[in-house]
């Protein structure tokens, strides 16, 4: 699995797995105590178990890690921390909505990532190791529950409920 391309598509998708699973920490810490921190709890802890299938898979697969595309990841999340914060302008509820939307996509994202591999799981003999069938499911069920409380969120966002 030392294909170059697949090097490069692992590395995108850390790097979203890094801002994600911050992300969804970040929404869970702001809204502890509240029904939307507990769905983020749970979700939360699955983000970062998916981020964690993603660094066992780049290990068994031999892919070097960019640590340009890692830190990028990092840094996009700590750079948006105010602006989903709602500190900046005040609305709380939007940076709520907006936060839950990039996260949403996000989760999109690691979904086409694992079923872009189930379409190539047997030419890498690393991904044998990895239960792609579970993981599509668990990606489509975090999607369903996101864009619920995203729905939610944005109803009391842009609707002023």
């Amino acid at each position: 699995m030392a294909d170059k391309a697949i090097d490069v598509y692992l590395n995108d998708h850390l790097a979203g797995a890094i801002f994600g699973s911050d992300l969804a920490e970040q929404i869970r810490d702001q809204h502890e105590g509240t029904p939307l921190g507990g769905v983020m709890k749970k979700l939360a802890a699955e983000i970062e178990e998916d981020r964690e299938v993603l660094l066992e898979l780049m290990e068994r697969a031999s892919t070097s890690r960019n640590p340009v595309k890692q830190a990028t990841g990092w840094l996009v999340e700590k750079a948006i921390r105010v602006k989903f914060s709602g500190a900046g302008s005040g609305e709380p509820d939007q940076g709520t909505f907006m936060a839950l939307e990039s996260l949403r996509l996000g989760v999109a994202g690691k979904k086409c990532l694992w079923l872009a591999l189930q379409q190539v799981s047997d030419k890498h003999k690393a991904l044998a190791s990895v239960d792609l069938p579970r993981m599509i499911d668990r990606a489509a069920a975090q999607e369903e529950t996101l864009e619920r409380e995203r729905m939610a969120a944005g109803a009391r966002a842009l609707g002023g409920d």
